[in-house]
């Protein structure tokens, strides 16, 4: 502020309430006595009342007020020397109000002015200094939420109040409490009154200095420091990540105390004059803040692009978002416009960094070029990764609702038109997140597709694709997707997965079906018996040894092939067992021709799809002990 705005400060009655507040009831005071109407002897009375307590408060001539603290030696002594440089002013301004300003006393009122001023300043400096335990922002701003259950120290008449009766006011209150409230208390007395004599530059330039200290250390204190971009790009990601752990930490404890408590603080003390708490303000936080939402627009623009920057980016994303609020209100001051600006453009270089990463991670999927295949027709690490990512992303659905919902939806043109369902009309518009995660998984489930073709044996592709899909299904029931995709999503694509076990079971067993007869109980001619038993030796066993290596990881999914293929094939193979054997000959011909017990067929579908071989019919009941004692196991390796 340019000083002729100061002076015009030092001059006006209606910037000093604290000077009409501190007047003692029992003194006349100059405000209520005509201008004109003061004898010289008033005049002199009130400059010599001034002087005396100014001068023995003068550290250029006082050994005494060198060493000693006029606001921790007496409060009331304190008050006292605040009423004499306000009456002290009032008197300047009446004096030059009369033309003389050129009189002995005028002289002498502006030496012992500025003389308090000197010392005012002092005692500002050190009360900032000392306290700076207690005037920590989060001891302030702990204050600030009480204020409401008790009177401020401020409000109190200091004249006939022995100290330890100011001091019982704290009594309900912590001793750290009641410290920051009598500093912030005995601050804004000498600031109210420096600020009315026309010295607000120097209260001011005390005040910035030792604040911003204390910002500056606390943002570095909180793992905040000045970053390049290249500084940035040059990052192993190990090390970036762990400073936006830092930052996510760093802005909680910035906006619930150091900035909060700062803003408190800084409109107790400068509470006279709105134009000095917000340029004050302005230029103690606004460096720190800046630095502070500047980081996350700094990494939304590295070129790293690992996977897990994606939920860092929108961890920095939810952080600004639900502190936005309070970044509006603490910063609500034209002057601090930029920290309000910053925290815009952080956060609009998060969203589009979001839409990045969600466009890389489709084009890394559509870009897998493996054509490795999974052993057993077992899920894909491609699924499995892809639906990590999915799952992760959901868990901040509310904030990527949010950010694309503007988005414009995706180009249906790069998959195969058997891949969508036909368009139902009757149906509202999905929201954007539910057709963008949809997408990616169609996109992904399109890649599987063509990944499937790789597999010479035809039932394994289709195994394979059942894998996978039940694997996202999995994935989807068990985490936040099921809330953004549905039900109707879940059970067509649960159709699918029973559509591909279908075709697996039908490719993989349709010739062990075909060998059995379908009346397993019509008669047969002992030649047919046996090359009906001949055909289902033959078909099982092939069949068995192609599908032992093959893997169904979902128990559930697991157990529906088995009792579909055991459904289909051991009760008709019992019937037919029971109703043939003696019809193939004596035991010699049942041996030769009767390779499978029925409990043995049981037996091994029940060791499929855990992708490893057989031992045998170990598991086989007792009563084929006979049985085993001719063959092991029926089955040939």
């Amino acid at each position: 502020m340019p000083r002729k705005g100061m002076k015009s400060l030092c001059f006006s009655p209606s910037n000093s309430p604290s000077f009409r507040q501190s007047m003692s009831p029992s003194r006349t005071s100059l405000s209520s006595t005509p201008r004109r109407g003061l004898s010289e002897s008033m005049i002199e009375q009130t400059i010599d009342a001034a002087a005396t307590i100014i001068m023995k408060w003068d550290a250029e001539t006082s050994a005494y007020a060198r060493v000693t603290s006029l606001f921790y030696e007496s409060k009331r002594e304190a008050m006292q020397f605040i009423r004499s440089v306000n009456e002290l002013q009032k008197i300047m301004h009446l004096l030059v109000s009369d033309q003389d300003s050129g009189s002995e006393k005028l002289i002498q009122a502006q030496h012992l002015m500025q003389i308090a001023m000197k010392r005012l300043q002092k005692e500002f400096y050190q009360i900032l200094s000392i306290n700076r335990a207690h005037l920590d922002p989060e001891s302030v701003s702990t204050r600030s939420s009480r204020t409401s259950t008790r009177s401020s120290l401020s409000d109190y008449d200091y004249d006939g109040s022995p100290d330890h009766e100011i001091r019982a006011v704290g009594d309900s209150i912590s001793e750290v409490e009641e410290v920051s409230s009598m500093a912030m208390s005995d601050l804004k007395s000498i600031a109210d009154c420096m600020i009315a004599s026309g010295y607000a530059k120097e209260c001011i330039h005390v005040y910035k200095i030792i604040r911003k200290s204390i910002i500056d250390e606390g943002i570095y204190k909180l793992g905040i420091e000045k970053t390049s971009s290249s500084q940035i790009n040059k990052m192993e990601w190990d090390v970036l990540d762990l400073k936006i752990k830092d930052w996510l930490e760093a802005v909680k404890i910035s906006m619930r105390t150091l900035f909060t408590g700062e803003r408190i603080l800084c409109n107790h003390v400068f509470a006279s004059s709105d134009s000095i708490k917000e340029s004050c303000f302005a230029e103690i936080s606004k460096e720190g803040a800046k630095l502070l939402f500047g980081f996350p627009e700094l990494v939304a623009k590295t070129k790293k692009s690992p996977p897990e920057k994606m939920f860092r980016v929108l961890d920095m994303y939810t952080a600004i978002s639900e502190y936005w609020q309070e970044i509006e209100t603490i910063f609500s001051f034209e002057s601090t416009s930029a920290v309000r600006l910053q925290a815009l453009n952080s956060l609009v270089r998060l969203s589009e960094s979001v839409l990045s990463l969600l466009t890389d991670f489709e084009s890394t999927i559509q870009k897998d070029s493996c054509k490795e295949m999974i052993p057993g027709g077992n899920v894909h690490y491609l699924t499995i990764n892809s639906m990590n990512y999915l799952t992760l992303l959901a868990d901040y659905s509310n904030i990527l609702t949010e950010i694309i919902s503007d988005w414009p939806p995706p180009a249906k043109s790069s998959l195969p038109d058997s891949f969508f369902d036909s368009p139902n009309s009757d149906k509202s518009p999905a929201p954007a997140i539910t057709v963008r995660i949809a997408w990616l998984i169609l996109v992904l489930l399109c890649k599987l597709d063509g990944k499937a073709k790789h597999y010479k044996d035809l039932s394994v592709s289709y195994l394979f694709l059942a894998n996978n899909l039940q694997h996202v299904i999995s994935r989807v029931r068990t985490s936040n997707l099921q809330y953004i995709l549905g039900e109707e999503w879940i059970a067509k694509h649960e159709g699918k997965v029973s559509l591909f076990a279908a075709n697996y079971e039908r490719l993989a067993w349709g010739d062990v079906f075909a060998s059995l007869p379908e009346n397993p109980t019509a008669s047969m001619t002992p030649g047919e018996a046996k090359e009906c038993f001949r055909k289902f030796n033959s078909s099982f066993e092939e069949s068995y040894w192609k599908q032992i290596s093959c893997i169904v990881p979902d128990s559930k999914l697991r157990e529906e092939i088995k009792v579909s293929i055991g459904r289909k094939l051991v009760a008709v193979y019992q019937e037919f067992y029971d109703t043939h054997k003696s019809t193939v000959g004596d035991e010699r011909s049942v041996r030769l021709f009767v390779r499978f017990y029925p409990e043995d067929v049981g037996n091994y579908l029940s060791d499929l799809f855990f992708g490893t071989v057989s031992s045998g019919s170990s598991s086989t009941s007792s009563s084929t002990s006979s049985h085993r004692r001719h063959k092991q196991s029926p089955l040939r390796s």
